[in-house]
């Protein structure tokens, strides 16, 4: 079994792999304040190592976009199960030229989300990932990493409205009943939700005409399911592509 941990500004994504199937998956915050003590335990009590033994973990691999929460959970992963974490990073062999002007600047995750969606498609792709930050990563009929665009959030955007304002609330992030909103916090949400529905579909309708080859375009992260019902550029939806991303570089190095 394969424990691959996607560790990201405000989430970690853990996924238990069997072979190529994804058996277990989980979401918890990325929080730096806690101990590796207190991850080891989390890794413990989700993994459920104790009741069900046949989920024995022969390995692990992560991909990190926060160094030092990164370097904790390592660390808590060989406490929990006495493994060595195989890092995404550089000298990794990826099998995708990264056409980038410092190759060394391109998140960890990007690179994962990149191979994940050529592996999938095997052609030309677009990922967009909804996570702290919207991404953009483009990948060649080649499978080359093309680079891409970074956005704000849908989070960090709703944060913003309701902090840099005096009178706007705190609003949860769901798909309004229409676009009209008939209160302050249908309007907000209706900003948030299908001012991001917007954006993806205009940057991707840009990304399309510069790169002057056929996509597929595949939403990832949480809020993914989100988005996708209202925009008329997204193809698929693969909520876990990052995990499967990872198992295919943990293949690629020492599998």
């Amino acid at each position: 079994m394969l424990l691959a941990i996607d560790v990201g500004n405000t989430q970690i994504v853990l996924g238990v792999f069997d072979g190529s199937a994804l058996r277990q998956h989980y979401r918890i915050e990325s929080r730096a304040q806690r101990t590796v003590d207190e991850y080891h335990v989390l890794l413990r009590q989700l993994v459920g190592m104790s009741s069900k033994p046949q989920l024995a973990l022969g390995a692990s691999i992560m991909a990190s976009v926060v160094p030092a929460l990164g370097d904790t959970i390592s660390e808590a992963v060989h406490n929990a199960f006495g493994l060595e974490t195989l890092v995404v990073g550089p000298g990794m062999k990826t099998g995708m030229p990264i056409l980038y002007d410092n190759p060394k600047e391109v998140g960890a995750d990007r690179i994962v989300n990149a191979v994940a969606a050529f592996e999938h498609v095997k052609g030309g792709a677009i990922v967009v990932d909804f996570g702290t930050a919207t991404t953009f990563d483009c990948v060649s009929p080649k499978g080359e990493y093309m680079g891409g665009v970074i956005a704000p959030g849908i989070g960090i955007s709703a944060e913003a409205l309701a902090a840099r304002t005096a009178k706007l609330p705190r609003t949860d992030i769901v798909r309004p009943p229409r676009v009209l909103g008939k209160t302050t916090t249908h309007s907000m949400q209706s900003g948030v939700v299908f001012g991001h529905v917007g954006m993806v579909d205009g940057l991707v309708e840009r990304l399309k005409a510069e790169l002057g080859f056929n996509v597929t375009v595949i939403a990832t992260g949480g809020l993914a399911g989100l988005i996708e019902p209202d925009s008329r550029t997204i193809d698929q939806v693969e909520e876990y592509l990052t995990l499967d991303g990872l198992r295919v570089l943990y293949e690629r190095n020492l599998g």
